[in-house]
């Protein structure tokens, strides 16, 4: 274990890799499950019917997690919880490599979303715990982008692994950097010196604690932004290969290739729209970004005629995507005190798989009844929502002079 002290002036950096691999391995063994689901029905003889409930039921889990695990990490601090959430997650990734069947790759999918859950929040929380406001939205953008690095580097691989090794292989890979990110939690990341909670645990008073938080007029807008962008999010994201393919004519390998470069947009503006909001502040990159959002996934059915389109529009939109979710991560760590910020992440994160689950619901039918491009005016309505509520409701703590 890290012997407390003085830091190094490596600490930070080592700290945001540390959170940045949790991230990457997180995201990726999520992502990595939609494109290897018929090679798993193949291979474990499943019901093509049965195959979604593996995605549904972790997203459930990651939710009801996410809940309990908030309180939990407020009273015993960051660095515990997160310990404990990749511990089991590792664990869980192994167990992969015994699945039989449809109910015993299920419950492990069960095992894996309640780590996720513990997660969740987690990470974006410890950087308000250690980094001041002024440099989180930094940190933040490089923690983010370990999802972005996924997409572009973890998921091809994962599916070139699943297509030579087996389905099992590519939780075998994530198992193993998974690992790593406890080691270097455990013997390099310290937990930060942060008034925690002194209330008991109890399901009683976590969700009293809750309901207060809601009741605070910022909270509440802010938890509503959340929601509104992952239904957003949703709507838009979920039928947008199926339309591709059946109405544009993309083959599987250019969507595939269209979200590798949807991945660097996200790499190359993620970590430097963090470090930007962190001198011009967050509500105006928010609201930016949100406009043009909407003005794109408005225009998406007409401007969107063939693959190099495709690629261009998909990485402008993966831009303003990254430009919203770092600084907004970082607004979100300042609207609370530091014995409450767990809290208010892990209500975040299980609002936002509500509004996700919820967009999921509504996008089949508007997709199957009206066609897509109802699916992007509801989207772009639910984006530009989303940055009116920051603008007008979220506060945001003053810039300290430099």
């Amino acid at each position: 274990m890290k012997a407390s002290g003085e830091p190094t002036r490596l600490e930070p950096y080592l700290i945001v890799f540390t959170l940045w691999l949790l991230v990457f391995s997180s995201a990726s063994q999520t992502m990595i499950l939609s494109p290897i689901l018929p090679r798993i029905g193949d291979e474990l003889d499943i019901a093509d019917a049965l195959l979604g409930t593996l995605v549904s039921v972790y997203s459930v889990m990651v939710g009801i997690f996410a809940i309990l695990a908030g309180p939990v990490s407020d009273k015993i601090g960051r660095r515990q919880i997160l310990l404990l959430g990749c511990t089991s997650m590792a664990v869980a990734l192994c167990l992969h490599g015994f699945v039989t069947g449809y109910y015993s790759f299920i419950t492990v999918r069960i095992f894996a979303g309640c780590a996720g859950g513990m997660l969740s929040g987690a990470a974006v929380s410890y950087i308000g715990d250690y980094f001041p406001y002024e440099r989180r939205g930094w940190a933040t953008g490089w923690v983010m982008s370990g999802s972005a690095f996924g997409q572009i580097f973890g998921i091809p691989l994962g599916i070139f692994m699943a297509a030579r090794w087996g389905f099992r292989s590519p939780f075998y890979l994530f198992a193993v950097t998974m690992t790593l990110t406890v080691l270097l939690l455990f013997f390099q990341v310290p937990q930060p010196d942060v008034r925690r909670s002194q209330d008991r645990l109890s399901v009683g008073k976590a969700a009293s604690d809750y309901l207060a938080m809601l009741r605070r007029p910022e909270i509440a807008w802010a938890s509503a932004a959340f929601f509104m962008m992952f239904l957003g999010v949703s709507i838009f994201v979920i039928y947008l290969p199926t339309w591709l393919e059946r109405s544009v004519g993309l083959t599987g390998d250019q969507i595939a290739l269209m979200f590798v470069v949807g991945g660097v947009a996200n790499v190359l503006t993620g970590p430097n729209a963090g470090k930007l909001s962190d001198r011009i502040g967050r509500k105006g990159m928010i609201l930016m970004s949100c406009v043009g959002l909407s003005i794109l996934m408005v225009l998406t059915t007409r401007a969107v005629t063939g693959p190099v389109p495709a690629y261009v529009f998909f990485f402008a939109t993966m831009v303003l995507v990254a430009m919203r979710i770092s600084p907004f991560s970082a607004l979100l760590t300042a609207l609370v005190s530091d014995e409450r910020r767990g809290s208010l992440m892990s209500l975040t994160v299980a609002l936002g798989q509500i509004g996700f689950a919820l967009g999921g619901a509504i996008a089949g039918p508007l997709y199957a009844d009206i066609g897509y491009g109802s699916n992007t005016a509801l989207a772009a309505a639910s984006v530009l929502i989303m940055g009116l509520i920051v603008w007008f409701f979220v506060p945001e703590p003053p810039r300290k002079a430099r």
